[in-house]
């Protein structure tokens, strides 16, 4: 009687199993297929448009972006206002042309929202880095075709709440939105991605200009 009553329910849950079965198995492909592509870069140089959003604020900034293992990144925003956010490494820089002062930290002292694109200069891997990582369906991609996972970054718990990554037919993140636990919202989007393009050490090094002095800060925040 009791296996009477109890398969057609079973039936009947299998094809959920199957599709709880199959969304898992495609997180963990499209993850170690991002994992892969960015293990085998060496450099990286592309486009991008930030977008912040906040009870009654919006910004939009853009400039170029530029990606060096181990560890290096520049963020040249040109529009609205020309600045510079720059990580040697060692140590992070910020300075907005035509101020003063620089600004420096070391990185262990960042507390930047920029700071979880970091984890493509070493060894990428996104199950490590991201908790609780699976698809976003309910998120429409920026292209059709794209994919869309979720996350909780494993640091900076207390600033953000959410990551959201476009994945592109090349395994490239090309959308990355970052939800604030204040309740911002800080989307870069990333275009004209070029791969392993030379990029000489010297340009992930800071050159204040003439008659700028660079202060260290205790915490540079965004």
């Amino acid at each position: 009687m009791n296996l009477r009553l109890h398969t057609p329910v079973a039936l009947l849950a299998l094809p959920l199993i199957f599709t709880l079965t199959a969304g898992a198995a495609d997180v963990l492909t499209t993850a170690r297929a991002v994992d892969d592509h960015y293990n085998h870069l060496r450099s990286l140089k592309g486009a991008f448009t930030e977008i912040y959003q906040s009870a009654g604020v919006s910004r939009i900034e853009s400039g170029t972006l530029w990606l060096k293992k181990p560890g290096r990144m520049r963020w040249e925003y040109l529009e609205p206002k020309a600045k510079l956010f720059l990580v040697d490494s060692e140590n992070a820089y910020f300075y907005v042309r035509g101020e003063p002062q620089a600004r420096k930290t070391s990185l262990k002292n960042v507390d930047d929202i920029r700071s979880p694109l970091r984890f493509l200069l070493g060894k990428t891997k996104l199950e490590k880095e991201l908790d609780a990582l699976s698809l976003a369906p309910d998120v429409a991609p920026l292209q059709p075709g794209n994919i869309v996972l979720r996350g909780i970054p494993k640091t900076m718990k207390d600033r953000i709440s959410e990551v959201l990554l476009e994945v592109s037919s090349a395994h490239e993140i090309v959308r990355m939105v970052i939800e604030g636990t204040d309740g911002t919202s800080t989307e870069f989007r990333f275009s004209q991605i070029e791969s392993d393009v030379p990029i000489a050490d010297s340009f992930f090094r800071f050159q204040p200009p003439p008659g700028v002095s660079t202060i260290q800060d205790d915490q540079l925040a965004r």
